[in-house]
This record gives structure tokens, sequence and C-alpha cells, in this order.
């Protein structure tokens, strides 16, 4: 299985340019696509979700034309977009049943076996009879994961998952998704850099509708080594710091800041190397020290 992305472009009437020629290749298993808010990312899992077409560009999964054969794509097409809907006053068990039927699952039988299976799956059976007005937002979440995987579908597409779950239940969630993506194509779409690190396989970074990075991240992240430098300072010495060294990130630490800077040599004696993380990988490319070129690695199997 694999989705295959050329030249897509997508400007909207308003003048934004939301897409410029972007290309990937997609394989089965997690891919991560990091960017921050606006870069695209949306607009492209709109696209491949088949909710919007592109002004140029081809999109095809395994031997279907995303954009010409919509219905086909849809049949094996799962799709949690960051926001939905549900009914307050429906239990969840009477709405995933409706959306069962709307699938095309019309025997009752087959029906209620796979409400059941989806439900455990998804860790909410004990809650079916609840209403979904009553659902935490990681329940909910979770709920739209069993909606998006009635079909069975080979082609999954999840948008902002984690966007505001507690810690509990964004490792109950990454792990779901973790285990939807050993049998299928799931595509992540998040501008949280933990998500991508923890699940994905491969990834690509998107600003302003433009591929800035595609590679593995474990390679992405080895790249680095010997590049990132860290020194702990008062935030007094921040704006000096900024204007003397490239600082990729500052995080607060007991009410000092701890600066991360690119550099191929030592800063200075006041730094110490660092060992690079996925962070790092994001917001260096995001400076423009990948130059804009692709890391390549080995395709995936």
């Amino acid at each position: 299985m694999e989705l295959e992305i050329r030249n897509i472009s997508k400007t909207y009437p308003n003048g934004v340019q939301a897409l410029r020629d972007v290309s990937l290749t997609i394989p089965s298993g997690m891919y991560g696509l990091l960017g921050p808010n606006g870069a695209g990312k949306s607009t492209l899992m709109r696209m491949i979700a088949t909710l919007q077409d592109p002004d140029a560009g081809t999109m095809r999964f395994n031997e279907l034309d995303v954009v010409t054969q919509k219905g086909e794509v849809r049949k094996t097409l799962g799709y949690l977009p960051q926001e939905f809907g549900v009914y307050p006053k429906v239990s969840a068990e009477d709405l995933l049943e409706h959306f069962a039927i709307l699938k095309g699952i019309t025997a009752r039988a087959e029906r209620k076996a796979t409400i059941e299976a989806l439900m455990r799956q998804t860790n909410l059976w004990d809650v079916r009879k609840q209403k979904l007005g009553g659902y935490s937002g990681g329940m909910r979440q979770r709920f739209g994961v069993a909606i998006a995987l009635l079909g069975n579908p080979k082609l999954m597409i999840v948008d902002e998952p984690t966007a505001g779950l507690d810690p509990a239940e964004r490792v109950r969630f990454l792990n779901l998704l973790s285990e939807l993506g050993e049998n299928s194509v799931v595509i992540l779409s998040t501008h949280i850099v933990e998500d991508v690190s923890e699940l994905c396989t491969r990834m690509a970074i998107i600003d302003r509708g433009e591929i800035l990075l595609e590679a593995e991240p474990l390679r992405a992240v080895d790249e680095l080594k010997g590049r990132i430098w860290r020194r702990v300072i008062d935030r007094s010495l921040l704006p000096l710091i900024e204007h003397e060294h490239d600082v990729i990130s500052t995080k607060l630490l007991a009410g000092r800041v701890v600066a991360r800077v690119y550099s191929d040599d030592a800063p200075g004696e006041d730094f110490e190397a660092a060992e690079p993380v996925l962070e790092d990988v994001y917001f260096s490319t995001m400076a423009g020290h990948t130059g804009r070129r692709r890391m390549q690695s080995a395709p995936a199997a």
C-alpha cells in the first residue's frame, strides 16, 4: 500500500497559496506530517480525504486516482478531522450504529458485531450507553476513531488528534493509533513534535505550503549529532545570546532559560554539547538549516 502525491498546489480565492508543488510518497505504517498552524497540513489532509480538489498535481492510493475516483477512495478511507461534531444527547452506541448503516453495513448481526468490536478496540465498550455530551475530550477522540474505522479502511487520516488531551488520554490515544498503523497507511497531521517522535517511522515537515524536509525521524535526529549545543542562562542574557548565536529553541527551567543553539562548531566554552532530539530537527529545519534539502533514507518496505 502506498499513497503517492505529486506536484500538488492549491490557492484559495482570497489569494492565499495553501500548498506549493507538494510531492510525497507515503508507505504503509504511521507517517507524520509536522508543521505549525497554518502550514497547509489541513488543506492537504482534506484533499487526501477527497473533500477538496487541488489546482494542480495528482494523488494516487494504490491503483486509485484520489481526485477522479472519489467514491472508490472513500470506500477504503477513514478520516478523523481536527474538529467534528456529535449529537450530545445520543449514546455512543446508537450514533455509531447510525454511521455503520450509512457506511453500508446493513445486516443487523454484522453491524452489531462490528460496533462491539470497534467500541472494545477504542476502549469505550463500558460507556457505550452513555450520552456523548458526557464524554471527555479523549473519549470523544476515541469515538471519532471508531467512526473512522468503520469499513476496515486501508487509508487513515487523523488531523491534530491529541490537541487538548490530558497526558493519560494522550497516551491511550497514541497507543490506539500505533495499533492501527500495523495494517494500513495512517497519516498523522500535527504540530506536536512528541506525537511524531513516539509513533512515526517516516515524516515530513511542512511550512507555508512547502515541504521543507522528508525523513526517517531517527535518521534526521542522527544527522544533527555534533550540531546542537545547550546553555542555561538568566533571562536577561537571552537577547545577547540570540544576537551572537543561532538559537533554535528556548525553554524555562527553574526561572532560568535553557537555550539550544545550532552550530557546526562549539559556539563557546559556556555551551555544552547536547544530544539532539526530534524537536531540534523541527526547529532547525524551520530555521532553514537543512537548506530545504530532503534527508532521504532507504524506502520503507
